[in-house]
């Protein structure tokens, strides 16, 4: 499917050139972060170098101090606390971090994460009947709960207390407890964007604060924050970004054993970025709570045994491995019903359902079916009756919102923008089919059907290199721009756009992606590049054939060496 190339606005040469003299960088990295609305000295400082007591007050958070104070009630009383976690890597994460922080400190506690198969998402009766059974005087609930205002009640009259801590968009009644979550509409914390395990550290922190509990001790888990951070795709700007930097500095100098086994496993060595993150890690976290329980990745990320460690990774590797069978075959079987499906050309989404795919998989294969069918998508399941599945988005369509609208179909939904879960009945199945698309026809923009390549700057070959710099090794511009990381939404990498470009090498790998070496006809710099799943793009490069390219520059490592290498999104050949 053709992308759309966006290229931003340039910046007016003045400013740039006002701004690059300020900062002494080159030119391309001012203009780079006055796109990203960094104008100012400080605000570059701020980017480059976050700080953790820029951190805001937590006790700015609704209802955070009656939590903090709660908490402190419930240690002076010797009351057993239990933490509630969602079985996806946010949720697993804020229960290792809560049982990592009060290790040594209070050891009245549990934590239960629930069976994705026979609970479903969020917190369920089962959860709280155990909560009953173990005597818990205080039951916290992590990156769910939100909605969970029934289940709630119910616990209320159990004499259980609840602390909610979430991050996704509440309904229009709250849970009947303290509720901390930066995006209820009387919430006037200042950063609405933290995922539930930093809702989770932002209790902590509050915590410490009260009782004059070193910092230091809870920042020595930050690495579980920036996993969290990286897995649930939130934005990284501003506190995200603080948090997920430090926790990513703290994964690379001092990498959590069981984080470094799984690294190892996936044959990544340091240092890592957050999009091996993305990649590496949490996809194998998730996996457990997929396909198993997320219970081993929470004992896998808070153990110290080394041999346990070692034994858990593999187990859950495993897990992963057959998460991959699972969403291949799960997706052509899917994309078959598709292609039979007469219906399917008219309609502006997608919706599939078979009553014996695995729970744990749909969430990826919605991911993959946006792929080759670029629509809001939703893949259903079955489970004891109940229809359950996950829906992806694409562009900046609110697939929440368009869920939302049908909820008179549904028996449970949740999430957000960009992605969400839900229930519904059997016998509503067409009716919700339907209605989702209609919402869909009548919201959905001509943009958002096209997937889209957002550029920042267009580069001559000679902007990367400086006329003295040694093309075999990593140019400064290259450097500097890595000092931008941690990327993700908010802070994507930069994307380069490249005219006129001529191949000097061709070469098809693994007969689907291409690799390429390139000049420009008034340069003497070639440039190594790959694209991914690009080998279709061959034609479009052949020798004295001009094309533009839109890439991101990177490292390659082989052998001992770090090169530069463009990492090649998208090529077009030049009328």
């Amino acid at each position: 499917m053709e992308k759309r190339w966006l290229v931003k606005n340039p910046i007016d040469r003045t400013t740039v050139e006002e701004f690059r003299s300020t900062l002494k960088v080159d030119p391309i990295v001012a203009e780079v972060l006055l796109q990203r609305g960094i104008s100012s000295y400080e605000e570059a400082e701020a980017f480059f170098t976050p700080k953790l007591e820029d951190l805001h007050d937590p006790f700015l958070m609704k209802d955070l101090g009656n939590a903090v104070e709660r908490i402190n009630q419930a240690i002076a009383k010797n009351e057993r606390i239990l933490f509630f976690g969602d079985y996806d890597v946010d949720g697993t994460t804020a229960v290792s971090l809560m049982l990592c922080f009060f290790k040594n400190r209070y050891d009245n506690i549990d934590y239960y994460i629930p069976d994705r198969y026979k609970e479903g998402y969020g917190v369920s009766k089962a959860g709280i009947d155990y909560a009953k059974e173990t005597n818990v005087g205080l039951f916290i609930s992590l990156d769910c709960g939100i909605k969970s205002v029934e289940l709630v009640d119910y616990a209320n009259t159990l004499n259980i207390n609840f602390i909610v801590c979430d991050h996704h968009q509440p309904g229009e009644i709250v849970p009947n407890c303290l509720v901390l979550d930066p995006k209820q509409k009387d919430c006037h914390y200042p950063y609405k964007e933290l995922c539930g395990c930093g809702v989770g550290f932002k209790l902590l922190q509050g915590l410490c604060m009260r009782n004059n509990w070193k910092l230091d001790q809870l920042y020595t888990h930050l690495d579980l924050v920036a996993v969290a951070i990286g897995a649930d795709i939130v934005p990284i700007t501003g506190e995200n970004r603080i948090l997920c930097f430090h926790g990513m500095r703290l994964l690379n100098e001092q990498p959590r054993p069981s984080f470094k086994a799984l690294l190892t496993l996936a044959k990544r060595s340091f240092p890592v970025t957050l999009t091996d993150v993305v990649f590496t890690i949490a996809p194998r976290i998730n996996a457990a709570g997929r396909l198993h329980t997320g219970r081993h990745a929470v004992d896998l990320m808070i153990s110290d045994d080394l041999d346990g460690i070692r034994k858990m990774a593999l187990e859950i590797n495993e897990y992963n491995q057959d998460r991959r069978s699972l969403d291949e075959e799960i997706t052509m079987e899917a994309l078959e019903m598709l292609d039979n499906d007469v219906a399917f050309s008219k309609r502006k989404s997608t919706v599939v359902f078979k009553d014996d795919w695995h729970k744990g998989v749909v969430g990826i294969v919605a991911s993959r079916l946006i792929e080759k069918h670029f629509k809001p998508t939703i893949v259903l399941t079955e489970t004891d009756g109940i229809l359950t599945g996950s829906a992806r988005t694409v562009n900046d369509f609110d697939i929440y919102s368009a869920i939302e609208a049908c909820e008179e179909h549904l028996v449970q939904f949740g999430g957000h923008t960009h992605a969400a879960g839900l229930t519904l009945e059997k016998i509503n199945l067409e009716a919700f089919i339907d209605k989702f698309d209609q919402i869909v026809q009548e919201t959905i923009t001509v943009d958002d059907l096209a997937p889209e390549e957002i550029i920042d700057i267009e580069l001559h070959f000679n902007d990367i290199f400086q006329s003295n710099e040694n093309r075999l090794r990593i140019p400064k511009l290259k450097r500097i721009l890595k000092k931008m990381e941690p990327h993700g939404p908010g802070n994507m990498k930069p994307v380069f756009i490249s005219r006129n470009v001529f191949s000097t090498d061709v070469r098809i790998l693994k007969e689907k992606h291409l690799k390429l070496k390139m000049t420009q006809a008034d340069s003497d710099v070639v440039m190594e590049g790959i694209g991914f799943n690009l080998s279709e793009k061959e034609d479009d490069v052949a020798a004295g054939v001009p094309f533009e390219i839109v890439y991101t520059l990177e490292s390659n490592f082989w052998n001992g060496n770090e090169t530069l290498q463009m990492n090649i999104k998208d090529i077009r050949a030049m009328a």
